[in-house]
Protein backbone atom coordinates (compact mmCIF):
# COMPACT_ATOMS: atom_id res chain seq x y z
CA UNK A 1 0.00 0.00 0.00
CA UNK A 2 1.10 3.78 -0.94
CA UNK A 3 0.21 6.17 1.11
CA UNK A 4 1.48 8.58 -0.26
CA UNK A 5 -1.61 10.39 -2.40
CA UNK A 6 -1.28 12.28 -5.96
CA UNK A 7 -1.18 15.81 -6.77
CA UNK A 8 -4.92 15.70 -7.58
CA UNK A 9 -5.85 14.21 -3.79
CA UNK A 10 -4.22 16.48 -2.29
CA UNK A 11 -5.25 19.55 -4.04
CA UNK A 12 -8.71 18.47 -3.29
CA UNK A 13 -8.12 17.70 0.02
CA UNK A 14 -7.16 21.16 0.27
CA UNK A 15 -9.49 22.56 -1.48
CA UNK A 16 -12.26 20.90 0.76
CA UNK A 17 -10.71 21.70 3.83
CA UNK A 18 -10.71 25.33 2.99
CA UNK A 19 -14.60 25.02 2.08
CA UNK A 20 -15.64 23.21 5.41
CA UNK A 21 -13.82 26.08 7.64
CA UNK A 22 -15.33 28.89 5.35
CA UNK A 23 -18.65 27.67 4.90
CA UNK A 24 -19.56 24.55 6.51
CA UNK A 25 -18.58 24.80 10.36
CA UNK A 26 -19.71 28.47 10.80
CA UNK A 27 -23.00 27.38 9.35
CA UNK A 28 -23.85 24.27 11.74
CA UNK A 29 -25.36 26.06 14.72
CA UNK A 30 -27.71 27.76 11.90
CA UNK A 31 -28.69 24.85 10.35
CA UNK A 32 -29.85 23.28 13.24
CA UNK A 33 -32.00 26.58 14.19
CA UNK A 34 -33.54 27.16 10.98
CA UNK A 35 -34.72 23.28 11.13
CA UNK A 36 -35.93 24.28 14.59
CA UNK A 37 -37.53 27.15 13.55
CA UNK A 38 -39.40 26.34 10.17
CA UNK A 39 -40.81 23.44 8.95
CA UNK A 40 -38.42 20.47 10.28
CA UNK A 41 -39.03 18.47 7.02
CA UNK A 42 -38.32 21.04 4.22
CA UNK A 43 -34.80 21.52 3.16
CA UNK A 44 -32.65 24.46 4.62
CA UNK A 45 -31.87 27.13 2.53
CA UNK A 46 -27.76 27.04 3.89
CA UNK A 47 -27.92 23.74 2.53
CA UNK A 48 -29.19 24.64 -0.62
CA UNK A 49 -26.73 27.54 -1.27
CA UNK A 50 -24.18 24.99 0.26
CA UNK A 51 -24.64 22.91 -2.80
CA UNK A 52 -24.59 25.08 -5.49
CA UNK A 53 -21.36 26.51 -3.82
CA UNK A 54 -19.48 23.13 -3.68
CA UNK A 55 -20.80 22.68 -7.64
CA UNK A 56 -19.17 25.64 -8.38
CA UNK A 57 -16.15 25.09 -6.63
CA UNK A 58 -15.42 21.14 -8.31
CA UNK A 59 -16.15 19.66 -5.27
CA UNK A 60 -19.08 17.61 -5.88
CA UNK A 61 -19.76 14.11 -6.81
CA UNK A 62 -16.77 13.19 -5.60
CA UNK A 63 -17.77 9.58 -4.16
CA UNK A 64 -18.13 8.22 -7.76
CA UNK A 65 -15.18 6.37 -9.12
CA UNK A 66 -16.73 6.80 -12.71
CA UNK A 67 -15.25 9.68 -14.60
CA UNK A 68 -17.68 10.18 -16.57
CA UNK A 69 -20.34 10.98 -13.60
CA UNK A 70 -18.24 11.90 -11.47
CA UNK A 71 -14.28 12.86 -10.31
CA UNK A 72 -12.29 9.66 -11.06
CA UNK A 73 -11.34 8.87 -7.70
CA UNK A 74 -10.41 5.02 -6.38
CA UNK A 75 -11.57 4.57 -3.15
CA UNK A 76 -8.20 4.78 -1.46
CA UNK A 77 -8.59 8.01 -3.22
CA UNK A 78 -11.64 9.10 -1.65
CA UNK A 79 -11.07 8.04 1.79
CA UNK A 80 -9.49 11.30 2.81
CA UNK A 81 -12.05 13.23 1.25
CA UNK A 82 -15.20 11.05 2.76
CA UNK A 83 -12.63 11.24 6.37
CA UNK A 84 -13.20 14.97 5.94
CA UNK A 85 -17.19 15.44 4.73
CA UNK A 86 -17.66 12.90 7.79
CA UNK A 87 -17.08 15.56 10.60
CA UNK A 88 -20.25 17.67 9.86
CA UNK A 89 -22.26 14.35 8.87
CA UNK A 90 -25.42 16.54 8.88
CA UNK A 91 -24.56 19.22 6.64
CA UNK A 92 -21.60 18.16 4.48
CA UNK A 93 -22.08 15.02 2.79
CA UNK A 94 -25.55 16.45 1.31
CA UNK A 95 -23.85 19.79 0.64
CA UNK A 96 -21.01 18.23 -1.67
CA UNK A 97 -23.92 15.78 -3.22
CA UNK A 98 -21.90 12.87 -1.02
CA UNK A 99 -24.54 11.65 1.45
CA UNK A 100 -26.28 8.12 1.62
CA UNK A 101 -28.81 6.52 0.58
CA UNK A 102 -28.15 8.86 -2.88
CA UNK A 103 -24.69 8.07 -3.14
CA UNK A 104 -25.71 4.17 -3.11
CA UNK A 105 -28.50 4.47 -5.24
CA UNK A 106 -26.44 6.31 -7.82
CA UNK A 107 -23.68 3.84 -7.83
CA UNK A 108 -26.65 1.26 -8.52
CA UNK A 109 -28.18 2.92 -11.94
CA UNK A 110 -24.46 3.85 -12.57
CA UNK A 111 -23.67 0.03 -12.85
CA UNK A 112 -27.08 -1.37 -13.25
CA UNK A 113 -29.29 1.19 -14.83
CA UNK A 114 -30.79 1.34 -18.25
CA UNK A 115 -29.82 4.61 -20.54
CA UNK A 116 -33.29 5.36 -19.86
CA UNK A 117 -33.19 5.04 -16.10
CA UNK A 118 -29.97 6.60 -15.67
CA UNK A 119 -31.69 9.84 -17.62
CA UNK A 120 -34.44 10.03 -16.06
CA UNK A 121 -33.28 9.28 -12.29
CA UNK A 122 -29.50 9.56 -12.16
CA UNK A 123 -28.82 12.83 -13.68
CA UNK A 124 -30.92 14.82 -11.83
CA UNK A 125 -30.11 12.75 -8.56
CA UNK A 126 -26.22 13.82 -9.68
CA UNK A 127 -27.39 17.66 -10.11
CA UNK A 128 -28.62 17.54 -6.25
CA UNK A 129 -31.96 18.51 -7.74
CA UNK A 130 -33.60 15.09 -5.95
CA UNK A 131 -32.91 12.94 -3.63
CA UNK A 132 -34.04 8.92 -2.93
CA UNK A 133 -34.26 5.99 -1.07
CA UNK A 134 -33.53 2.46 -0.58
CA UNK A 135 -36.55 0.20 0.60
CA UNK A 136 -35.30 -2.86 1.34
CA UNK A 137 -35.46 -3.43 5.49
CA UNK A 138 -38.66 -4.95 6.72
CA UNK A 139 -40.05 -5.04 10.15
CA UNK A 140 -41.83 -8.38 10.09
CA UNK A 141 -38.49 -10.13 9.30
CA UNK A 142 -35.17 -10.70 10.44
CA UNK A 143 -33.89 -7.78 7.61
CA UNK A 144 -29.97 -8.87 8.29
CA UNK A 145 -30.87 -12.16 5.86
CA UNK A 146 -31.84 -10.57 2.33
CA UNK A 147 -33.26 -13.78 1.30
CA UNK A 148 -36.14 -12.98 4.55
CA UNK A 149 -38.11 -10.14 2.39
CA UNK A 150 -41.37 -10.70 2.03
CA UNK A 151 -42.40 -7.63 0.02
CA UNK A 152 -43.83 -8.83 -3.77
CA UNK A 153 -42.94 -7.84 -7.24
CA UNK A 154 -45.26 -8.91 -9.18
CA UNK A 155 -45.12 -8.86 -13.58
CA UNK A 156 -48.63 -8.37 -15.13
CA UNK A 157 -48.54 -7.50 -18.90
CA UNK A 158 -46.31 -4.41 -19.18
CA UNK A 159 -45.85 -3.29 -15.33
CA UNK A 160 -45.27 -4.93 -11.85
CA UNK A 161 -47.32 -4.70 -9.09
CA UNK A 162 -45.50 -3.71 -5.93
CA UNK A 163 -47.01 -5.24 -2.64
CA UNK A 164 -44.77 -4.87 1.08
CA UNK A 165 -44.15 -3.10 4.06
CA UNK A 166 -40.83 -1.75 4.55
CA UNK A 167 -39.25 0.47 7.14
CA UNK A 168 -36.09 2.28 8.14
CA UNK A 169 -35.92 3.77 4.60
CA UNK A 170 -33.48 6.46 5.41
CA UNK A 171 -34.27 10.10 3.33
CA UNK A 172 -37.71 9.18 2.82
CA UNK A 173 -38.88 12.04 4.65
CA UNK A 174 -37.28 14.37 2.59
CA UNK A 175 -40.04 16.34 0.09
CA UNK A 176 -37.11 15.85 -2.68
CA UNK A 177 -37.48 12.24 -2.42
CA UNK A 178 -38.96 11.26 -5.71
CA UNK A 179 -37.34 7.38 -6.38
CA UNK A 180 -37.22 4.15 -4.07
CA UNK A 181 -34.91 1.33 -5.38
CA UNK A 182 -37.49 -1.23 -3.99
CA UNK A 183 -36.42 -5.08 -3.25
CA UNK A 184 -38.69 -7.36 -2.96
CA UNK A 185 -39.44 -11.11 -4.17
CA UNK A 186 -40.30 -12.01 -7.82
CA UNK A 187 -40.17 -15.59 -7.72
CA UNK A 188 -40.85 -16.67 -4.40
CA UNK A 189 -39.89 -20.85 -4.75
CA UNK A 190 -36.92 -20.12 -6.76
CA UNK A 191 -33.17 -20.66 -5.80
CA UNK A 192 -32.61 -18.82 -2.42
CA UNK A 193 -30.72 -16.20 -3.95
CA UNK A 194 -32.62 -15.38 -7.38
CA UNK A 195 -35.50 -14.90 -5.83
CA UNK A 196 -35.08 -11.11 -4.86
CA UNK A 197 -35.32 -8.23 -7.69
CA UNK A 198 -34.89 -4.56 -7.22
CA UNK A 199 -37.47 -2.30 -8.98
CA UNK A 200 -37.88 1.88 -9.02
CA UNK A 201 -41.18 2.51 -7.31
CA UNK A 202 -41.60 7.05 -8.22
CA UNK A 203 -42.29 8.12 -4.41
CA UNK A 204 -45.23 9.69 -5.81
CA UNK A 205 -47.12 6.51 -7.28
CA UNK A 206 -50.60 5.76 -6.11
CA UNK A 207 -50.71 2.88 -3.52
CA UNK A 208 -47.55 4.36 -2.08
CA UNK A 209 -47.73 5.32 2.26
CA UNK A 210 -45.46 6.88 4.21
CA UNK A 211 -46.88 5.71 7.78
CA UNK A 212 -44.78 7.43 9.79
CA UNK A 213 -41.08 8.87 10.72
CA UNK A 214 -39.30 6.88 13.24
CA UNK A 215 -36.71 8.25 15.55
CA UNK A 216 -33.49 7.05 16.41
CA UNK A 217 -33.06 7.51 20.26
CA UNK A 218 -35.18 10.28 20.11
CA UNK A 219 -33.43 11.88 17.18
CA UNK A 220 -35.70 12.35 13.83
CA UNK A 221 -33.09 13.52 11.77
CA UNK A 222 -34.72 15.79 9.94
CA UNK A 223 -35.52 16.55 7.20
CA UNK A 224 -33.88 13.72 5.81
CA UNK A 225 -35.79 10.96 8.60
CA UNK A 226 -36.35 7.25 8.58
CA UNK A 227 -39.84 6.26 6.99
CA UNK A 228 -41.74 3.42 7.56
CA UNK A 229 -43.42 3.07 4.34
CA UNK A 230 -46.24 0.66 3.06
CA UNK A 231 -46.58 -0.11 -0.29
CA UNK A 232 -50.08 -1.49 -1.93
CA UNK A 233 -51.06 -2.37 -5.69
CA UNK A 234 -48.15 -0.32 -6.18
CA UNK A 235 -47.81 -0.29 -10.51
CA UNK A 236 -44.90 0.78 -12.26
CA UNK A 237 -44.01 -0.05 -15.78
CA UNK A 238 -42.14 -3.16 -16.57
CA UNK A 239 -39.22 -1.20 -17.95
CA UNK A 240 -38.47 0.03 -14.31
CA UNK A 241 -36.86 -3.42 -13.34
CA UNK A 242 -33.18 -3.03 -12.42
CA UNK A 243 -30.96 -5.31 -14.29
CA UNK A 244 -33.75 -8.17 -14.64
CA UNK A 245 -36.01 -10.28 -12.41
CA UNK A 246 -33.76 -12.39 -10.35
CA UNK A 247 -30.95 -10.15 -9.84
CA UNK A 248 -31.89 -8.07 -6.39
CA UNK A 249 -29.45 -9.65 -4.24
CA UNK A 250 -26.85 -9.30 -6.72
CA UNK A 251 -27.28 -5.56 -6.64
CA UNK A 252 -27.60 -5.58 -3.13
CA UNK A 253 -24.23 -6.83 -2.79
CA UNK A 254 -22.53 -4.62 -5.06
CA UNK A 255 -24.39 -1.81 -3.65
CA UNK A 256 -23.74 -2.57 0.16
CA UNK A 257 -19.70 -2.75 -0.24
CA UNK A 258 -19.17 0.97 -1.17
CA UNK A 259 -22.00 1.87 1.33
CA UNK A 260 -20.31 0.08 4.20
CA UNK A 261 -16.64 1.85 3.90
CA UNK A 262 -17.95 5.03 3.13
CA UNK A 263 -20.17 4.90 6.91
CA UNK A 264 -16.78 4.16 8.18
CA UNK A 265 -14.79 6.67 6.36
CA UNK A 266 -17.66 9.30 7.60
CA UNK A 267 -16.97 7.83 11.36
CA UNK A 268 -13.53 8.27 11.40
CA UNK A 269 -14.10 11.90 10.88
CA UNK A 270 -16.58 11.78 13.72
CA UNK A 271 -14.19 10.41 16.09
CA UNK A 272 -11.73 12.79 15.07
CA UNK A 273 -13.66 15.64 15.74
CA UNK A 274 -14.86 14.19 19.04
CA UNK A 275 -11.15 14.28 20.58
CA UNK A 276 -10.26 17.22 19.03
CA UNK A 277 -13.22 18.74 21.19
CA UNK A 278 -12.39 16.54 23.91
CA UNK A 279 -8.27 17.79 23.73
CA UNK A 280 -10.12 21.19 23.41
CA UNK A 281 -12.35 20.68 26.67
CA UNK A 282 -10.10 19.46 29.51
CA UNK A 283 -7.17 22.00 27.94
CA UNK A 284 -9.74 24.96 29.59
CA UNK A 285 -11.29 23.20 32.44
CA UNK A 286 -10.22 23.30 35.66
CA UNK A 287 -11.00 20.24 38.46
CA UNK A 288 -9.66 20.31 41.85
CA UNK A 289 -6.77 22.89 41.29
CA UNK A 290 -5.14 22.13 37.71
CA UNK A 291 -7.04 21.63 33.91
CA UNK A 292 -8.10 18.38 33.60
CA UNK A 293 -5.58 17.94 30.86
CA UNK A 294 -3.58 16.86 33.66
CA UNK A 295 -5.25 14.29 35.25
CA UNK A 296 -3.78 11.19 34.34
CA UNK A 297 -7.09 9.41 33.71
CA UNK A 298 -7.72 12.23 31.66
CA UNK A 299 -4.69 11.59 29.57
CA UNK A 300 -5.12 7.91 29.29
CA UNK A 301 -8.41 8.14 27.80
CA UNK A 302 -6.85 10.68 24.76
CA UNK A 303 -4.03 8.16 24.02
CA UNK A 304 -6.67 5.26 23.50
CA UNK A 305 -8.51 7.17 21.39
CA UNK A 306 -6.03 8.92 19.44
CA UNK A 307 -4.46 4.56 19.22
CA UNK A 308 -8.23 3.75 18.27
CA UNK A 309 -8.64 6.45 15.37
CA UNK A 310 -6.04 5.21 13.60
CA UNK A 311 -5.94 1.55 14.09
CA UNK A 312 -9.50 1.85 12.02
CA UNK A 313 -8.48 4.54 9.53
CA UNK A 314 -5.23 2.25 8.86
CA UNK A 315 -8.18 -0.54 8.44
CA UNK A 316 -10.27 1.15 6.44
CA UNK A 317 -7.83 2.15 3.68
CA UNK A 318 -6.34 -1.69 3.69
CA UNK A 319 -10.21 -2.36 2.34
CA UNK A 320 -10.46 0.36 0.58
CA UNK A 321 -7.06 -0.98 -1.19
CA UNK A 322 -7.86 -4.05 -1.62
CA UNK A 323 -11.44 -2.96 -3.13
CA UNK A 324 -9.27 -0.95 -5.44
CA UNK A 325 -7.32 -3.87 -6.47
CA UNK A 326 -8.61 -7.19 -6.05
CA UNK A 327 -12.55 -6.14 -6.17
CA UNK A 328 -15.04 -5.75 -3.52
CA UNK A 329 -15.93 -9.49 -3.96
CA UNK A 330 -12.61 -10.64 -3.04
CA UNK A 331 -12.35 -7.78 -0.14
CA UNK A 332 -15.69 -8.58 1.30
CA UNK A 333 -13.59 -9.71 4.74
CA UNK A 334 -12.05 -6.97 5.07
CA UNK A 335 -15.17 -4.70 4.35
CA UNK A 336 -16.40 -6.81 7.05
CA UNK A 337 -14.13 -6.36 9.70
CA UNK A 338 -14.10 -2.34 9.34
CA UNK A 339 -17.33 -2.40 9.52
CA UNK A 340 -17.74 -3.93 12.97
CA UNK A 341 -14.26 -1.92 14.13
CA UNK A 342 -15.06 1.21 13.23
CA UNK A 343 -18.59 2.50 14.46
CA UNK A 344 -17.01 0.51 17.95
CA UNK A 345 -14.23 2.90 17.93
CA UNK A 346 -16.51 6.14 17.09
CA UNK A 347 -18.53 4.88 20.15
CA UNK A 348 -15.76 4.87 22.20
CA UNK A 349 -14.09 7.95 21.03
CA UNK A 350 -17.04 9.68 21.53
CA UNK A 351 -18.31 8.24 25.07
CA UNK A 352 -14.92 9.35 26.37
CA UNK A 353 -15.85 13.16 24.54
CA UNK A 354 -19.03 12.94 26.46
CA UNK A 355 -17.59 11.96 29.51
CA UNK A 356 -15.26 14.78 29.43
CA UNK A 357 -17.88 17.65 28.54
CA UNK A 358 -19.86 16.39 31.77
CA UNK A 359 -23.44 17.36 31.37
CA UNK A 360 -22.81 19.61 28.66
CA UNK A 361 -21.85 16.32 26.59
CA UNK A 362 -25.21 14.57 26.75
CA UNK A 363 -27.33 17.66 26.02
CA UNK A 364 -27.65 19.57 22.50
CA UNK A 365 -24.80 22.31 23.10
CA UNK A 366 -22.50 20.02 21.82
CA UNK A 367 -23.02 17.72 18.66
CA UNK A 368 -21.72 14.91 20.93
CA UNK A 369 -24.70 13.00 22.00
CA UNK A 370 -26.42 12.80 18.26
CA UNK A 371 -22.96 11.83 17.15
CA UNK A 372 -23.31 8.76 19.90
CA UNK A 373 -27.19 7.76 18.72
CA UNK A 374 -25.41 8.25 14.51
CA UNK A 375 -22.77 5.87 15.11
CA UNK A 376 -24.58 3.27 17.36
CA UNK A 377 -27.07 2.62 14.29
CA UNK A 378 -24.28 2.37 12.26
CA UNK A 379 -23.49 -1.38 14.22
CA UNK A 380 -27.15 -2.25 12.45
CA UNK A 381 -27.33 -0.76 9.34
CA UNK A 382 -26.25 -2.54 5.96
CA UNK A 383 -25.91 -5.34 8.22
CA UNK A 384 -25.48 -6.17 12.10
CA UNK A 385 -21.83 -6.99 13.87
CA UNK A 386 -23.14 -10.18 14.28
CA UNK A 387 -23.61 -10.76 10.68
CA UNK A 388 -20.25 -9.20 9.60
CA UNK A 389 -18.14 -11.55 12.61
CA UNK A 390 -20.09 -14.55 10.97
CA UNK A 391 -18.67 -13.92 8.03
CA UNK A 392 -14.85 -13.05 9.09
CA UNK A 393 -14.78 -16.12 11.25
CA UNK A 394 -16.55 -18.12 7.74
CA UNK A 395 -13.54 -16.54 5.48
CA UNK A 396 -10.49 -17.10 8.13
CA UNK A 397 -12.03 -20.51 8.88
CA UNK A 398 -11.95 -21.23 5.21
CA UNK A 399 -8.22 -20.65 4.81
CA UNK A 400 -7.64 -23.51 7.05
CA UNK A 401 -9.98 -25.68 5.12
CA UNK A 402 -12.80 -25.19 7.55
CA UNK A 403 -16.55 -24.23 6.33
CA UNK A 404 -16.74 -20.86 4.63
CA UNK A 405 -13.99 -21.41 2.43
CA UNK A 406 -11.62 -23.86 0.43
CA UNK A 407 -8.34 -25.28 1.71
CA UNK A 408 -4.95 -24.00 0.99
Amino acid sequence: MNFEYSAKVKDLERRLTAFMDEHVYPNEAIVRQQIADGDRWQPTRIVEALKARARAAGLWNLFLPESEYGAGLTNMEYAPLCEIMGRSPALAPEAFNCSAPDTGNMEVLVRYGTADQRRRWLEPLLAGEIRSCFAMTEPDVASSDATNIQARIVREGDEYVINGRKWWISGAGDPRCRIAIFMGKTDPAGPRHTQQSMILVPMDAPGVTIRRMLPVFGYDDAPHGHAEIVFEQVRVPASNILLGEGRGFEIAQGRLGPGRIHHCMRLIGVAERALEATCRRVTARVAFGKPLAEQGTVRAGIAESRMAIDQARLLTLRAAFLMDTVGNKAARKEIAMIKVAVPRMALDVIDRAIQAHGGAGVCDDFPLASAWAHARTIRLADGPDEVHREAIAKLELGTYGGPGGRST
